[in-house]
């Protein structure tokens, strides 16, 4: 069943009328049409017996055509009433929808007031919002080659950044090499900005690139990935530029332990919390569980954080064709921090990485 099939179908089972889908990689995800609209309106229209269609803004129309998007795609010009266009077209096809479902997490006020402006008998019955996270949470054997595709390009861009690391370059001037060699081979998006982190700064785990000097004599931490024909990869090893001192080299080392115990664990049947909990009892046993902060990984597919999570409180059944990350990380304010991750994809016995850069402690000489 197609992935709209089995929208219609929910809408259907839930006495729905219409699903105002709005979110673009909720769009891109049913439409294959990827698109940033900034301020102006694009959505996907779906009804529980009648054709869906796309509106974007008349820019973008050809565009959205061009993808093999086979139902109608209609759009607007910037002086144009769009939703007065979109009351139309939805009214050709079912007069006054009643029952609405729309996508609570990513839906603006505005938008909803716009809705209730044209419709003003609509009632929001139904959030969309859970049911696209389940349906995409089951990667189809499609998905899985593009994130395969996006892993080894990941796999290319740790090349280039090792490569780079040199004494007299800053964090940022990595992290400028990496995304120029990217657009050089043709790949002209990162699914995240670039993080090169050397030293005590790497102990900030949502922290960025900075003017500072690569250190040597300690770690440095790349966590990275691109986008490949709409699909993401994201991954991160930490290394050793010179010789960091010991207890740089332990923390490295129980993480390591724990990212490749968890990874070897990960198989169907499991409970996602169970996955977590196989990381952290090693940090935690190693004495370093205060400085593992976040969840051990998260969903993946079009973006980089998507459902599920794999942590703490997440009751929910592994199955085949999730993938996610495995991530575990020590950060020590003003000493290191090490994070360690692949993304993997769960088969019908265990699971296969994406990305295959060897996570044992790469030392560079210092240059």
């Amino acid at each position: 069943m197609s992935h709209i099939a089995s929208l219609q179908q929910w809408l259907a089972d839930n006495g729905t009328d219409i699903a105002y889908i709005n979110d673009p990689m909720s769009i891109q995800y049913f439409t294959g049409f990827e698109s940033d609209p900034i301020e102006r309106v694009m959505a996907l229209f779906v009804f529980a017996d009648q054709d869906p269609f796309l509106f974007t803004p008349a820019l973008e129309v050809e565009a959205a055509k061009d993808t093999g998007w086979k139902y109608p795609v209609y759009g607007y010009l910037d002086h144009e009433d769009a939703f007065a266009i979109i009351q139309s077209e939805i009214n050709k096809r079912q007069n006054s929808p009643k029952k609405w479902a729309i996508e609570k997490g990513s839906l603006t006020v505005e938008r909803y007031d716009a809705i209730r402006r044209i419709f003003p008998s609509a009632e929001f019955v139904a959030d969309a919002t859970g049911f696209i996270e389940t349906l995409k949470v089951i990667k189809t054997p499609d998905e899985i080659e593009k994130l395969k595709v996006a892993g080894k390009w990941a796999d290319v861009a740790f090349e280039v950044g090792f490569k780079a690391l040199q004494e007299g370059k800053t964090e940022q001037d990595i992290v400028a090499e990496i995304e120029y060699a990217m657009k050089k081979q043709g790949i002209m998006h990162m699914s995240f900005d670039t993080i090169v982190q050397s030293g005590k700064n790497a102990a900030e785990p949502h922290g960025f690139p900075k003017k500072d000097l690569i250190q040597p004599n300690a770690l440095t931490l790349f966590d990275l990935g691109v986008i490949s024909d709409g699909y993401i990869s994201d991954a991160s090893r930490t290394v050793a530029f010179g010789k960091p001192n010991e207890k740089s080299l332990e923390i490295h080392k129980v993480c390591l332990e724990a990212q490749l115990t968890a990874q070897a664990a990960a198989k169907p049947g499991m409970i996602a919390e169970d996955l977590d909990k196989i990381a952290r009892d090693i940090i935690v046993n190693a004495g370093y569980g205060q400085y593992f902060i976040h969840r051990l990984g998260h969903g993946m597919g079009q973006s980089e954080h998507e459902f599920p999570s794999i942590m703490e409180g997440n009751k929910m059944e592994l199955k085949p064709g999730m993938c996610f990350s495995i991530e575990p990380g020590i950060y020590i304010p003003g000493v290191a921090g090490v994070r360690i991750e692949d993304c993997i994809y769960l088969t019908e016995n265990g699971n296969e990485p994406f990305t295959v850069t060897p996570k044992t402690l790469k030392t560079i000489e210092l240059h």
